[in-house]
């Protein structure tokens, strides 16, 4: 398939300090490939915090996408039965719902478009934010790592000193992850160095 002419979903969940550099993920996505379908957490669409306000959060990627967002189980339920996306891209994708993927949870907009998604074998591309990648999470990450069709942007330790567990993904990457993963393949290296 022409990369111009890709369906990609592109999934926002609440690693809010990753936001902004998430949407310049989404611009750069955008201008690479054909239609991108926004899809947003029930907790992004409601939660204005000291990163900005979620009205403009929803505006600026409605902007880019030219389109209303998903923003609800309901809404995302027919990505898998009508195949609407080619490719979904999660960025960011917290600590929080990488567990709720790695155990079956499907509760948000984000877990049910991944779960619907994901029953037509197509690619799911996870785009990591979280502070306890290297702790608490790392089990689900590993369960990740090993799940058929998921692929990662490659990440590294945002700030090993500061905050040593923590993982998060380099948000330039994406596009070309994205043409990776619809090829079968992990774009490499997946692990890179710290990014501070």
């Amino acid at each position: 398939m022409n990369i111009e002419q890709l369906r990609v979903g592109f999934a926002f969940c609440g690693s809010f300090c990753t936001l902004a550099t998430a949407i310049d993920a989404l611009e750069k996505t955008a201008a690479r490939f054909g239609q991108i379908i926004p899809i947003i957490s029930e907790t992004v669409a409601v939660t204005d915090t000291r990163f900005g306000a979620a009205h403009d959060f929803i505006r600026e990627i409605e902007r880019i996408c030219d389109r209303r967002a998903i923003t609800s189980v309901k809404g995302a339920e027919p990505i898998g039965p009508k195949g609407l996306l080619d490719v979904l891209v999660i960025c960011p994708c917290t600590g929080n719902t990488m567990a709720k993927l790695a155990h079956g949870v499907t509760d948000s907009s984000v877990t049910m478009a991944a779960k619907a998604h994901l029953r037509n074998g197509r690619p799911l591309v996870i785009a990591l934010s979280t502070n306890d990648g290297l702790a608490g999470s790392a089990p689900n990450l590993g369960s990740m790592l090993a799940r058929k069709h998921v692929y990662f942007v490659p990440f590294g330790q945002d700030d090993c000193k500061g905050k040593p567990t923590s993982l998060v993904a380099h948000f330039d990457l994406v596009p070309d992850t994205i043409e990776a993963a619809c090829r079968g393949e992990q774009l490499q290296p997946m692990l890179l160095s710290s990014q501070s």
